[in-house]
């Protein structure tokens, strides 16, 4: 029996070792992704604060204004010294000074390193004719693998006998055994984030499927997001009543932290806003507003829902380990490292063991 898994345990590593080196180096590198973008090029990614940025209406029009173009999205930052991020109308992005509404660079999402990091990260890079990623499904997949493998790994280590002993870590032993102590010590340490990590990445993918694990878990159902109004077009519109319905809808959850606001793709469409409410670990409340009237329409209040709705909303933070401050966040990176250890550690025992 234990011949067998330590066989499986080689095997899924050989089936699935590539892209975990893949998914590990990536997933490290995402978590300061954007600082280092901000410290290689400083002048287009942050800014000199000032009193105050501009008031919305008049940072949306001098954007138009520069760029010839509708705004498709808008991306604000908590940070003052952080230059905001826009999309306009032909998909490309550009990133704003909120003072000045001077547009620092124009680019595409997918060009800088934090988008070229997080598509190779989530779906290999391969993108169809139609616009679908079919490898995303193999990412999920050797997620899931490795959420196998690291089950394996943690039944190998208490099948025999003596095993607190073996967590122990001997800094003076030759490499070999040094590289299985780590291998088996950090394994059985770190085993539980790790699995945590690996779903909440099928999750971004695979969301029904993760979605009812978590429901079966918890015996509780993930509440659904209600879906954004429809609207009524009328035969003209009134610009003023746009800068209504934004200044209607800020003021819906005034303790909130403005997260984006998509703007209106169809005519039907509402103006819709993501803001992160006191109480939650990341954006879901949104506020949809119509545009026509400057009525706020619909809101919804993701601080208030139930608690398996607020662990399925904390997969991003946790899986990122943005939620407990700098000191989390730099753990985070050392544990996102670890796949490409227990791979290449692996990969060196069964070498050593075949090709002494």
């Amino acid at each position: 029996m234990k011949l067998w898994l330590r066989r499986t345990h080689l095997l899924l590593t050989l089936i699935s070792g590539l892209f975990l080196i893949c998914l590990s180096v990536t997933g490290a590198i995402l978590i300061y992704a954007k600082d280092i973008q901000r410290l290689i090029n400083p002048a287009l990614w942050t800014v000199e604060p000032k009193a105050a940025v501009l008031a919305y209406p008049e940072l949306i029009n001098t954007i138009r204004l520069h760029t010839q173009q509708d705004l498709r999205l808008l991306m604000p930052e908590q940070n003052r010294e952080y230059a905001w991020q826009i999309q306009l109308t032909d998909k490309q992005y550009a990133s704003v000074n909120p003072y000045t509404g001077e547009i620092l660079l124009t680019y595409d999402f997918y060009s800088t390193l934090y988008g070229f990091t997080m598509s190779l990260h989530r779906w290999l890079l391969y993108q169809d004719n139609d616009g679908k990623r079919p490898l995303r499904n193999w990412v999920s997949i050797s997620a899931l693998i490795f959420i196998i493998n690291m089950l394996i790994g943690v039944y190998l280590w208490i099948k025999p006998k003596n095993r607190l002993k073996r967590l122990v870590i001997k800094p003076k032993a030759k490499l070999r055994i040094l590289l299985y102590q780590l291998h088996t010590v950090l394994g059985m340490y770190f085993f539980l984030v790790l699995i945590l990590i690996a779903f909440t990445g099928m999750a971004f993918n695979w969301k029904d499927q993760t979605k009812a694990v978590l429901e079966f878990t918890t015996q509780n159902s993930v509440e659904s997001r209600p879906k954004p109004p429809i609207l009524t077009v009328p035969a003209q519109a009134n610009s003023d009543n746009f800068v209504l319905a934004l200044k209607n809808a800020l003021s819906a959850f005034p303790q909130s932290d403005l997260f984006r606001i998509y703007f209106p793709k169809l005519a039907s469409e509402p103006l819709a806003l993501r803001v992160k409410n006191p109480g939650e670990s990341h954006a879901y409340s949104w506020v949809w507003a119509n545009q026509y009237t400057g009525q706020v329409l619909q809101t919804y209040d993701a601080s208030k829902a139930n608690l398996t709705t607020q662990a399925w909303n904390f997969k991003y933070k946790f899986h990122i380990g943005d939620f407990a401050g700098s000191l989390v966040q730099l753990l985070w990176l050392l544990i996102a490292l670890l796949p490409l250890f227990f791979t290449l550690s692996g990969l060196y025992f069964w070498y050593k063991r075949h090709y002494r």
